[in-house]
């Protein structure tokens, strides 16, 4: 019987044993899930975290660096842009430069005689500088010609009314008012560029007095008009039939209202209208 008892406490204190152990095991898997998932969980969020902020900065240096790709695309772009404009430029000053040196190396002597009228004139209104004196400065200036103006000695009237009246007045009557002053060296000279307002289709008949008055034979004449539409009308072709033995250029027409009011336009007009005709 007393064995029997000491088998049984024997059973009962191996019971304890066991079910003591399996509880601690169980609270070791339950610490180490813990574990596990806590630190599992940390690192996977810091990795994420960590990972997110790699491709928000990664995405963050692609923009800005397609924004500064396009930046310097547009400086390379407006650099290009402002060479070529320097390119066209100088090459078009060299051509002015070229035409004028070689003027002057073939001993060709130049001159600019010009009609033109301040005062009240069509569709400029009250002008200080008349529309043709403009034009007539800048071809000087481009060939380095001598300036001579064609001055009445009756002035026309400031009104443009009135000069209306007195310009018609002459066209009517086939007058040619006299001129206040004369080339005294015409024979010098071995272009004559002739400028002068168009007045109805035709070139004021003070102009016609100034071309009747010398002997343009072998010379080289190159008329120039400003208008209000009518270009240079049938101007070129009257001054052939006046200028006997002269060799005749193409003319350059030009309206009054550009000459006045949009010089940079009539300068670069002028420049190449020089360069077509080679001077």
């Amino acid at each position: 019987m007393k064995r029997i008892l000491m088998v049984i406490l024997s059973l009962l204190l191996m019971m304890t044993l066991v079910g003591c152990a399996q509880k601690k095991n169980g609270s070791n898997a339950k610490n180490t899930g813990t574990t596990n998932a806590k630190n599992t969980g940390t690192t996977n969020a810091k990795n994420t975290g960590t990972t997110n902020a790699d491709t928000s900065l990664e995405s963050k240096s692609d923009v800005d660096t397609v924004a500064e790709r396009a930046e310097n695309s547009e400086v390379l772009e407006e650099s290009a842009e402002a060479k070529q404009t320097e390119a066209a430029d100088g090459q078009e000053n060299s051509e002015e430069t070229a035409n004028e040196q070689e003027t002057k190396e073939s001993g060709s002597k130049v001159l600019v005689a010009y009609f033109s009228l301040a005062g009240e004139q069509y569709n400029v209104g009250v002008i200080e500088e008349g529309n043709t004196a403009i034009v007539a400065k800048m071809i000087a200036e481009k060939t380095g010609a001598d300036l001579f103006e064609i001055k009445p000695v009756k002035s026309y009237p400031d009104s443009h009314s009135e000069l209306l009246s007195v310009a018609q007045n002459e066209q009517r009557k086939n007058a040619r008012p006299k001129i206040s002053d004369v080339v005294e060296n015409m024979d010098s000279y071995d272009i004559v560029y002739i400028g002068y307002p168009n007045w109805w289709g035709d070139m004021p008949m003070i102009v016609y007095n100034f071309l009747e008055n010398y002997d343009f034979g072998g010379k080289t004449v190159i008329p120039f008009c400003t208008h209000g539409g009518s270009g240079l009308s049938v101007t070129e072709s009257t001054i052939q039939g006046i200028c006997k033995g002269a060799d005749m250029l193409d003319g350059f027409a030009i309206s009054g209202e550009t000459a006045q009011n949009n010089r940079s336009k009539t300068d670069s007009e002028v420049s190449k209208w020089l360069n077509r005709i080679g001077q």
